[in-house]
């Protein structure tokens, strides 16, 4: 296996730098064509342990209601054991992470949950090689979905895999599904895209370009859904869906998403471990919805595992 160079963590680094730049010029984009002047306000921050970040985040914007497209570049100086379950001979070592993750929030509830992320992880235990892997994917969570946008997303995922393999992205696509899951619901977070983690398989180069396919890819993904759902009209009650689903993200990310339990575990900065949390979601006791509902179909039909790129042939 290749192990990274400086200069090749560099590289790396200029391309979240430059991604995390070009997602929100290109959201802000779409939040003026919609009527807005909102802008991502920009903030740096350093971390006293070593590293920190460039946090860039926009709310109550006229198309998205709260987004956050982070960048950080963290050093730690010792590992916990907490951190390293899948990796326990890591425990203790230095290391550093770098990654851009965004979750945005559109007002609109046309207008689906998205979700990104790519990162690097470098260990340096003790008398051995560094040990590295890149993770990420993407991922989307509608409320009222249509099946244009949701094959047209993992048309997109499936076409940027396949360079790189023809099982890479059915496995990536089924650890998605796997991994978004609130077991204490039993639904899937949305209609899934892709997900992948300890990804060295490859050479160094092969699983950047990896990450970077996934990254662009991400863009290419959810502006034409912005595009074609952004202006549709919407009730309250739509609107007051919207925010009891939110509630299921919540959910999700305070309980299951390693994210966040590894930002929490290694003390990181608070504000951008949960810039993903919107600013407003709802709960209802047990709410019921008619049968023949869209609110209906979309935990009946949309939230379950599907070969969403057959459905056209199905």
């Amino acid at each position: 296996m290749s192990h990274p160079t400086h200069a090749d963590i560099q590289r790396v680094r200029e391309f979240l730098l430059d991604l995390q730049a070009r997602i929100c010029a290109a959201l802000e984009q779409q939040e003026q064509a919609g009527g807005g002047s909102a802008q991502f306000e920009i903030d740096d921050w350093q971390r006293p342990e070593g590293g920190g970040g460039r946090s860039r985040v926009l709310q109550n914007g006229t198309v998205i209601e709260k987004g956050g497209v982070m960048f950080s570049h963290i050093n730690i100086s010792k590992l916990p054991a907490s951190a390293t379950e899948r990796h326990p001979n890591i425990a203790g070592a230095p290391a550093q992470a770098m990654g851009v993750s965004l979750v945005i929030h559109p007002k609109n509830p046309h207008v689906p949950t998205s979700h990104a992320n790519v990162r690097l992880f470098v260990a340096e235990p003790e008398g051995q090689p560094p040990i590295w892997w890149f993770g990420g994917g993407f991922d989307l969570t509608p409320f009222y979905p249509n099946d244009e946008d949701v094959l047209a997303w993992h048309q997109t995922a499936h076409d940027l895999c396949a360079p790189f393999g023809d099982q890479v992205y059915a496995e990536h696509k089924q650890w998605c599904d796997d991994y978004f899951y609130l077991k204490h619901r039993d639904e899937q977070r949305g209609v899934g895209g892709l997900f992948f983690d300890d990804l060295n398989q490859w050479d160094f180069d092969t699983c950047f370009n990896y990450i970077q396919a996934v990254g662009n890819g991400y863009l290419a993904a959810i502006l034409p859904i912005f595009e074609r759902n952004r202006d549709k009209a919407y009730t309250e009650a739509q609107r007051e869906f919207q925010l009891y689903r939110r509630g299921r993200y919540v959910e999700y990310n305070l309980v299951y998403d390693r994210g966040t339990l590894f930002g929490l575990q290694t003390g990181g900065r608070i504000e951008s471990i949960l810039v993903s949390l919107p600013n407003l979601a709802g709960w209802s006791y047990r709410p019921e919805w008619a049968e023949d509902s869209a609110e209906k179909k979309l935990t009946d039909y949309y939230l379950k595992p599907r070969d969403w790129l057959n459905l056209k042939t199905s």
